[in-house]
């Protein structure tokens, strides 16, 4: 934002859409969003991802359709901010496996969203993947480092057989990146409610 603290500033300023894309406001506990997109009403649930707010909600989705999971592929070399000795990625890993595989969830698609592609393919030339996974010895690019973290949380998953994961590699603030993403996750909710009624 500092690079455009003049357009900011005017008086007639209305943020575009990157603007209000770009910023953040911090969740804590539950925030429910509405919305209807391709005739069909949505009910969307944002939960805090700080460990302190985990235990708040994950008694309440029981039932739910679907499980939007984000991930940021970025933070393979950042710390927790409320335990510095905790690594982003694994944390993240921890609870996506906690949610994958809880009983809760056995029935509820599951889509993956490993965030800040953008940010990770920046930073995945200066910063090699092994400082997150000490195994990992295969090409430092953002093609292999991605489905190589990819792999990580798909693994996960203990009931493959019957249970598919449906990962996407995104960025929050490209917008036609989002629309592509979002398309494919209404359509495995159309599915799967199809398929519930028995008609797929």
């Amino acid at each position: 934002y500092l690079n455009d603290l003049d357009r900011l500033a005017m008086p007639d300023y209305v943020p575009s859409e990157q603007d209000v894309l770009h910023s953040r406001v911090k969740t804590t506990g539950i925030i429910e969003t509405q919305f209807s997109f391709k005739d069909l009403n949505f009910r969307m649930f944002d939960v805090g991802g700080q460990r302190s707010e985990r235990k708040k909600w994950i008694h309440c989705f029981e039932g739910v359709t679907c499980i939007i999971f984000c991930a940021a592929l970025s933070a393979y070399d950042m710390v927790l901010v409320e335990d510095k000795e905790v690594n982003r990625m694994h944390e993240s890993l921890q609870l996506f496996n906690s949610i994958c595989n809880h009983k809760c969830f056995a029935a509820t698609s599951i889509v993956l969203f490993l965030n800040k592609k953008d940010l990770f393919q920046e930073k995945i030339t200066k910063v090699h993947l092994n400082i997150c996974f000490p195994e990992y010895n295969g090409l430092n690019t953002f093609e292999d480092a991605g489905n190589y973290i990819k792999k990580q949380f798909l693994d996960l998953n203990i009931r493959k057989a019957d249970k598919e994961i449906y990962s996407h590699l995104t960025c929050a603030t490209d917008t036609q990146n989002v629309k592509f993403v979002f398309d494919a996750v209404t359509d495995i909710i159309i599915k799967e409610n199809l398929k519930d009624c028995g008609l797929f």
